[in-house]
Parts: structure tokens; C-alpha cells; sequence
């Protein structure tokens, strides 16, 4: 589906480490012009790993929500060419020191596209062994946390962070699936 409208406009108002955020403009096929407040991100990975036992999470201090949230290891789509599988292998390796023998892409979804253009990967990893890597960024505090498979419903049931509970669903309804 193509878009009805056009982009006539972009005013730069903060660039930063993780973010751009701009005033743009976009006339629509009516003629009507509007202006929204746009938060333009490079894109992530998110990776739901798990073996016979365990489902992988993390446990990180989330600053902005004011708490630290139950996770599925991600990370973002930050060196330049790097496909978003090659991301997400790197992204396990360094935040819960695996690595996995099977890949299968389950989604890319927005996060919130009504401001925010940042588009997420979602993948599953099976086949977990340990790998090394290069730790994660030194202002990361990551507690690596394998929660029991079998009680996969008090994990969905602590999460609070979309893209966990988009991987953890459809973990669940994998396994209820028989896949």
C-alpha cells in the first residue's frame, strides 16, 4: 500500500546519540498540510532464546519509566550495514553470553508510529549454546535472568515492555501450537 500523502518539510529540533526529533510537514492527497512531531530511530533487534528449560530475559534499569523491566535481550540496529540477524546474533552473544544454532524471524512491527518511526525485529533463537563476546556498553547494567519455561505465564505476567510481551505471546502460543 503507498502512502497518500508527501512529505513537504523537516525542521531539525534535537539530533542525539539514539534519536532525531524534527517538526515535519506532509501534505495529504485533499491538499491539507499537517505538521507532526516526529521521533526518527535506526530500527532494533529482539530476540526470544530458549531451550528445553529456560526462556533467556533480562532484567534492566529502565530510567525513563522509572523501574527495571523484565526484557527479552535487544539491542539497536546501530553499525552501519549491518543486517538486523547479524544484529541480533551480536545482541545475544553480548547480553546474555549465548549464542544459537536455529534463527527464525517471527515479525517487524513500529512501536509507536503515531510519533516514532523505529521499526523492531522480532526473532526466535533455539539451539543456545555459550559464546563470547564483547560485553555490553559499560552504561548498560544487565542482570541475565533464565526464567523457567514451564512457568511462562509469570513471565508474561511481570512484563511490561511491548516487544517482551509480543515475543512471549507468541512463544506461548507456539508451545500451546505444539510447535
Amino acid at each position: 500500500m503507498s502512502a497518500s500523502f508527501e512529505s513537504t518539510g523537516r525542521d531539525v529540533v534535537y539530533e542525539g546519540k539514539i534519536v532525531t526529533l524534527a517538526l515535519e510537514t506532509f501534505r495529504h492527497a485533499d491538499g491539507e498540510e499537517v505538521t507532526r512531531e516526529v521521533v526518527r530511530h535506526p530500527g532494533a533487534v529482539a530476540v526470544v532464546p530458549y531451550d528445553d528449560e529456560h526462556v533467556w530475559l533480562v532484567r534492566q534499569p529502565r530510567e525513563v519509566v522509572g523501574d527495571s523491566l523484565l526484557e527479552i535481550p535487544a539491542g539497536k540496529l546501530d553499525v552501519e550495514g549491518e543486517e538486523p540477524l547479524a544484529t541480533a546474533r551480536r545482541e545475544l552473544a553480548e547480553e546474555i553470553g549465548k549464542a544459537a544454532d536455529h534463527w527464525e524471524h517471527l515479525h517487524s512491527f513500529y512501536t509507536s508510529a503515531g510519533f516514532a518511526d523505529e521499526e523492531i525485529h522480532l526473532y526466535l533463537a533455539t539451539g543456545l549454546h555459550d559464546a563470547e563476546a564483547e560485553p555490553p556498553d559499560e552504561d548498560e547494567r544487565i542482570e541475565i535472568v533464565p526464567h523457567p519455561l514451564a512457568d511462562l505465564e509469570a513471565a508474561i505476567a511481570a512484563t511490561r515492555d511491548a516487544k517482551t510481551l509480543i515475543g512471549l505471546l507468541e512463544l506461548r502460543a507456539r508451545r500451546l501450537a505444539g510447535a
